[in-house]
């Protein structure tokens, strides 16, 4: 079982934290546009369960991401899944009816363009992902990927970068739930 360990922030100014990336090894490796479509279970509220289950379109490219509920209380380490499926935007149309016709609710979408850097940190492959997302701003997230048992090591890792780089005040709800609660609207 494999685990995201992430923690998020608002940023001010992605120019000036751009060379603080760089300082610390970071390589930049693409943009990406991201389209992601989050669905609510037709039994359960994902809101209240804080679970996510999201259609990620880049590009061509589509996923499909399973986030189960967050298990600390300072980064959003959570179980995620990933699963490709067909390319190009036909295939997003259908796994979101074949979702609809199992009764899951289509809750919101969320644009973003996603610039992504590369690193070693602490002897782990870490990605830190800076994100302009339509309708709420800049963010910088950290994260790296946990096996069972490794996600100790993999937090102090991520906490230790955002210190390095000067992030403070993480943000741990998801974009989608500042969205949900930004417009005053239910999941």
């Amino acid at each position: 079982m494999s685990y995201e360990v992430e923690m998020k922030f608002p940023l001010n100014d992605t120019k000036h934290f751009v060379p603080l990336l760089r300082g610390v090894g970071a390589e930049e490796s693409e943009t990406q546009t991201h389209i992601d479509r989050y669905f609510n279970h037709p039994a359960k509220d994902f809101a209240e369960s804080d679970e996510a289950l999201r259609l990620r379109s880049i590009g061509d490219k589509n996923v499909i991401t399973y986030k189960g509920p967050k298990i600390d209380l300072v980064t959003k380490t959570r179980q995620e899944i990933e699963v490709d499926f067909e390319r190009g935007a036909e295939g997003v149309i259908q796994l979101a009816q074949v979702l609809t016709l199992l009764g899951f609710r289509e809750s919101l979408t969320v644009h973003k363009t996603r610039r992504v850097f590369h690193l070693d940190w602490h002897e782990r492959e870490v990605e830190v992902l800076l994100d302009n997302v339509e309708g709420l701003g800049e963010y910088a997230e950290i994260e790296t990927i946990a096996l069972e048992g490794d996600q100790d090591v993999a937090k102090e890792c991520v906490l230790s970068l955002a210190e390095k780089l000067g992030l403070e005040e993480s943000e741990r709800r998801s974009y989608l739930r500042i969205l949900i609660e930004k417009s005053g609207s239910s999941s």
